[in-house]
């Protein structure tokens, strides 16, 4: 049987009729346009317009590629042919008002990784998609000020040697693969499930003499291998690209780290809450991983602002709480004995 293309995935999400269902698919369709216009554009690289120029700073301090703002145009200007009444990137200050009379309103990335432009390593668009929510042109940043559970659907396009879509409308996360040969994405993998399990972890190591005592026991643990209390071998891994670590955390498992840190700025981690940290809390939790800010699930925080930072652990379930018991009751964990270590939240 042939793979199911995103048409048919959206047509069966669709059901009977309903507004914000409808809403959903109009607004997935215009954003794969968008994606595969993006693509065509890295695909040109430095041959191309728009590539790896930097300009000034955004609105939350980053400096921007010349890429990040043709890529949040061309967005924004999908988004204005969508059901979509605002519209909230990392790009801009404060969110747009498109039509206050439509359902949704999405915060997205527009291109995730960007100081890997000029290397060629996988770089991606990130999007989380909400109900509008009160008087939009009143309050426009109301609307991304809800806890990420009430997120409609979440996902990230990576353009990498394939142009990968995964998405969840809340059913599981599937991927599709842009097809060259039939001009649309079809189903590459249905409802990835991520093992309980890992032996990978993903973490910017040149950070260590930062990190918070239970970061630094943590993969000091990890690194013990065999000869430690884990009794086993760990692979590290770290791309500098969010919607890279996590489709191989998808693909294979491993669990991702960028803990808060003593730096100047970082007490609070790097990434975004609204538009970077619930869309993958969401698309990880429905592949049956889990996602924290090293202790409170990511899911369940309710956002102070648009640009709001926190912490991040998410990938394997079963070692994303292995990780967070680290924070609040390291003796408790099962094998280590309370003076294993020498180092560390054990030291005399």
């Amino acid at each position: 049987m042939p793979a199911a293309t995103l048409d048919a995935f959206l047509n069966s999400y669709l059901g009977p009729p309903d507004e914000l269902r409808s809403a959903v698919v109009a607004t997935v369709r215009q954003l794969t346009q968008a994606a595969t216009k993006i693509r065509n554009t890295i695909n040109q690289g430095v041959l191309g317009t728009a590539f790896a120029g930097s300009r000034g700073a955004n609105a939350d301090g980053d400096i921007q590629k010349d890429l990040d703002i043709f890529a949040d145009d061309i967005f924004l200007d999908a988004m204005r042919h969508a059901p979509v009444a605002l519209y909230a990137s990392e790009e801009l200050e404060q969110p747009v008002l498109l039509d206050r009379q439509a359902p949704l309103a999405i915060a997205i990335d527009p291109l995730d990784g960007s100081s890997n432009i000029d290397t060629n390593v996988s770089i991606g668009t990130i999007f989380s998609l909400l109900p509008a929510t009160g008087a939009p042109d009143e309050n426009p940043a109301a609307s991304f000020l809800q806890a990420g559970v009430n997120q409609l659907g979440a996902g990230f396009f990576i353009y990498g040697p394939q142009l990968a879509l995964v998405l969840s409308l809340g059913s599981g996360t599937h991927v599709f693969v842009l097809s060259t040969r039939l001009g649309t994405f079809v189903q590459a993998y249905e409802s990835r499930i991520i093992p309980q399990r890992t032996q990978e972890f993903a973490i910017n190591a040149a950070n260590y003499r930062h990190w918070d005592e239970a970061v630094r026991l943590y993969i000091d643990d990890c690194l013990e291998g065999t000869e430690g209390p884990r009794e086993k071998e760990f692979n590290m891994r770290w791309i500098a690209s969010l919607v890279a670590d996590c489709y191989r955390i998808l693909m294979r498992g491993g669990v991702f780290l960028y803990p808060g840190d003593k730096r100047k700025g970082y007490r609070q981690g790097r990434l975004r809450l609204v538009y970077e940290a619930n869309p993958i809390a969401y698309l990880i939790e429905q592949a049956a991983g889990a996602a924290t800010d090293t202790i409170t699930r990511i899911l369940e925080i309710e956002p102070e602002s648009l640009h709001q930072r926190v912490p991040v652990v998410f990938g394997s379930a079963r070692e994303v709480g292995r990780i967070a018991r680290y924070h609040t009751e390291p003796s408790a964990i099962g094998e280590r004995a309370p003076l294993f270590s020498r180092r560390g939240l054990f030291r005399a």
